[in-house]
C-alpha cells in the first residue's frame, strides 16, 4: 500500500510546507483539499481558513503550479478532496478537466443529506444525477468517488452498494472511511469490504473516541481521536484489506489535535507502516 494525506489535516501548513515535510518524513503522495475558503483572520481550522487548500474556483488555472510543486517534492497524488455536489455538473466537469490535466485519476464528489422530501425520493433523484457524473468521470478519466459518510445518503457499505448498483467501477468508485463509519453505518470490516467489492477505490484513515456529554441527548458525543487510540479497530480493517486484496492508497484524515501537527502526522505515518506491514 502508498500512503498519503489528506490536506484538510493539514490547516497550519501552506501547500509549500506540506509537500516540503511530508517528502521529509518519507509519505509517498497528498491527497490535495481543493475549495474556496479564504483565510478568516482566525488561526486556520480544518474546514475554514485551512492553509492546505487549493481555490476550486481557480482550480483549473492552478495546475501547472500545483503539478510543479507536487511532482517537484517527489510525491504522488492519488485524488483530490472538493465539496461539490453530484447536482453541480458544470463544477464538476471543471474539476474534472483539472484533475485530469493534474494527472489525478480519481476525485470525490458528494451526494449530500436526505431533503425535505426525504430519503427515498432524494436518493433517487442523486442516483439520477449521479448516473451524469459517471458519464462525465468517462469521458475525462477521472473516477468519481462517494465517500461513506455519517449522516448522507451513503453512511455506509450497503448503502453505497445499493446507490451504485449497475454503475461502473471505472467510473465510479467508494472512499471507505473507518472513522466517519464510527459515527454512523459501521459494518464488520471483511463484510464491509466484501460489499463495496470492485468499487472498492481509496481508503481514509482516522480514529474517533465517544465521550460523555451530560448536557447532549444522547449525553454521550463522538470526537476525532488520535489513530492510535480511538474506537476502530485499524488493526483489524489493515488485516481486513490485506485479505480483500486491497493494493491501492490509504490517506491519512487525522483530526486530532492532541499532538503538534508535524509529530503527529509522522506518528501516524509510522503507525500505518506498521499494520500494513504486519497485515
Amino acid at each position: 500500500m502508498k500512503v498519503s494525506v489528506c490536506t484538510v489535516s493539514l490547516p497550519e501548513w501552506t501547500p509549500e510546507q506540506a509537500v516540503a515535510e511530508l517528502a521529509a518524513l518519507g509519505f509517498d503522495g497528498i491527497e490535495w483539499r481543493v475549495a474556496d475558503d479564504p483565510p478568516t483572520g482566525e488561526p486556520p481550522g480544518f474546514w475554514s481558513g485551512n492553509r492546505c487548500t487549493w481555490p476550486a474556483s481557480s482550480f483549473e488555472r492552478d495546475v501547472p503550479r500545483i503539478a510543479a510543486l507536487t511532482r517537484g517534492a517527489g510525491l504522488e497524488m492519488p485524488a483530490i478532496g472538493p465539496y461539490v455536489r453530484c447536482d453541480d455538473l458544470e463544477t464538476v466537469e471543471s474539476l474534472m478537466r483539472g484533475a485530469a490535466a493534474l494527472g489525478v485519476p480519481r476525485m470525490r464528489v458528494q451526494v449530500g443529506a436526505p431533503g425535505p422530501e426525504g430519503y427515498r425520493e432524494t436518493f433517487a433523484r442523486r442516483r439520477e444525477e449521479y448516473g451524469a457524473v459517471a458519464e462525465l468521470a468517462l469521458r475525462h478519466g477521472v473516477q468519481a468517488l462517494l465517500e461513506l459518510h455519517h449522516q448522507s445518503l451513503v453512511a455506509s457499505a450497503s448503502a453505497a452498494a445499493r446507490f451504485l448498483d449497475g454503475v461502473d467501477p471505472r467510473a465510479v468508485g467508494v472512499i471507505h472511511d473507518v472513522g466517519n463509519m464510527l459515527r454512523e453505518g459501521y459494518e464488520h470490516d471483511p463484510w464491509c469490504l466484501e460489499i463495496l467489492g470492485e468499487h472498492l477505490a481509496h481508503v481514509h484513515v482516522k480514529n474517533a473516541v465517544l465521550r460523555p456529554a451530560p448536557d447532549a441527548s444522547p449525553p454521550w458525543t463522538w470526537e476525532w481521536a488520535p489513530v492510535r487510540e480511538g474506537a476502530a479497530a485499524l488493526d483489524r480493517l489493515f488485516d481486513a484489506l490485506a485479505g480483500a486484496g486491497y493494493d491501492g492508497w490509504v490517506s491519512l484524515e487525522d483530526f486530532s489535535t492532541t499532538l503538534p501537527l508535524r509529530e503527529r502526522v509522522r506518528d501516524d505515518l509510522a503507525y500505518v507502516r506498521e499494520l500494513s506491514t504486519r497485515a
